[in-house]
């Protein structure tokens, strides 16, 4: 009602309650953070999965167990 334009209200909200206000904000380094960190966030950890699984793959299973933990195990499983 003062005769400020549309873009003046709008810079005027913005700057008092932040970008988070508008309906569509204004492309700027924040919101394309904002924008791309989910993606990146999934490609990183998928890109971990990936790692992890093909470390784990090529490890040995590990030693068998001598007859004497065979046995203690099929005692504590009641065979």
């Amino acid at each position: 009602t003062d005769g400020d334009t549309d873009e003046e209200v709008l810079n005027y909200i913005v700057s008092r309650y932040g970008a988070f206000v508008l309906l569509q904000p204004r492309l700027s380094t924040r919101t394309m953070l904002l924008w791309t960190a989910p993606v990146l966030l999934v490609i990183v950890g998928g890109v971990s999965l990936l790692v992890f699984a093909r470390r784990r793959a090529g490890k040995p299973p590990g030693l068998p167990l001598t007859a004497e933990e065979q046995a203690k195990l099929d005692e504590l499983l009641g065979r």
